[in-house]
């Protein structure tokens, strides 16, 4: 059988209270995955410091100290999420055949890794994807939230999985083809997809976090939503032609009724004119706001500055 290094790559952002538990349970799962003859006895749980505040760090300094099954990268500055997990994929490639990114607070069920690795092992499938089986433990807000972003990717043209986020395993050349990605406005969960490469999904039941806060509220999926769609898709663009053009007939309807009613002496001419010019420079500044996520984006692309910079590496 061919040599199988897994690194399990775990970004992390201000976890000191979680952490030492997540160790110890990717500990022993790596530990069944070598004594099963799965995975080679060099594998290894990968910490990715994202410029965490509290003691993040030095936990994953005590880890690694006690034991080698653990390594870790500090990143100089938080970079968010999705740059972290870049980082760690990045990194973890160097010496893995197959990686596997999961977050910190375990609420990804980790007996699914079990299920991941024969997929690659027996199928050889190079990307499996971890797939929420339902959502019946989430409360009604997040539930719809969540599920209103899969259907806004959707309707946007932006290829994603279903109910998966950032739990996933990569063949070395996955990963190795995801890095030739330049962008700075890096979403995993869009470029991964369009690899192309042989793929498989597992289904698990979510839990609840280990310990902590969650890392990812509402504003922050919002933000990842509204990055996924910009850096995929310009349906918005095409969207603007379209309102500008309803609007166009509808203020051309509303002007020509207001007329009438003003010739007849029904009406003021002076109130309805002015929440027309005011919904309509709503329209323009929603337009422009649109128009400027783009331009944004394309000037910070166009500088082709590196994602992020290593502050320690532990290996």
């Amino acid at each position: 059988m061919k040599n199988n290094i897994l690194y399990i790559v775990v970004p992390c952002y201000n976890e000191e209270e979680v952490l030492e538990i997540t160790a110890k349970e990717l500990k022993q799962k790596l530990n069944n995955l070598i004594d099963e003859g799965y995975i080679d006895a060099k594998s290894k749980v990968l910490f990715v410091d994202d410029g965490s505040k509290d003691k993040t760090w030095a936990i994953i300094e005590k880890l690694h100290s006690e034991d080698s099954i653990f390594s870790g990268l500090k990143l100089s500055r938080n970079k968010g999420h999705q740059i972290a997990v870049f980082a760690g994929l990045k990194t973890a490639i160097k010496y893995a055949d197959l990686t596997i990114s999961i977050d910190a607070d375990l609420q990804d069920d980790i007996n699914a890794i079990d299920k991941m690795v024969k997929e690659y092992i027996d199928n050889d499938c190079d990307i499996v994807y971890g797939v929420r089986s339902s959502r019946k433990k989430d409360s009604f807000f997040k539930r719809f939230t969540a599920e209103t972003f899969y259907k806004l990717m959707k309707k946007n043209g932006v290829e994603t999985v279903f109910n998966h986020a950032d739990f996933r395993l990569m063949s070395k050349r996955a990963v190795e083809a995801l890095i030739q990605y330049e962008e700075d406005n890096i979403y995993l969960r869009g470029i991964i997809p369009q690899l192309g490469y042989k793929n498989a999904t597992v289904e698990y039941e979510r839990g609840k976090r280990l310990a902590g806060e969650s890392k990812y509220p509402l504003k922050k999926m919002i933000s990842l939503a509204v990055n996924g769609i910009t850096s995929f898709s310009c349906k918005p663009l095409n969207l603007l032609f379209v309102f500008g053009l309803i609007f166009s007939l509808i203020s051309f309807a509303g002007f020509v009724t207001t007329l009438v009613f003003y010739l007849l002496k029904y009406i003021s001419m002076f109130m309805p004119l002015i929440f027309t010019v005011l919904f309509g420079v709503g329209i323009i500044l929603l337009g422009l706001g649109i128009v400027g996520l783009y331009v944004g984006k394309t000037y910070i692309e166009s500088k082709h500055r590196p994602k992020f910079f290593i502050d320690k590496e532990l290996n």
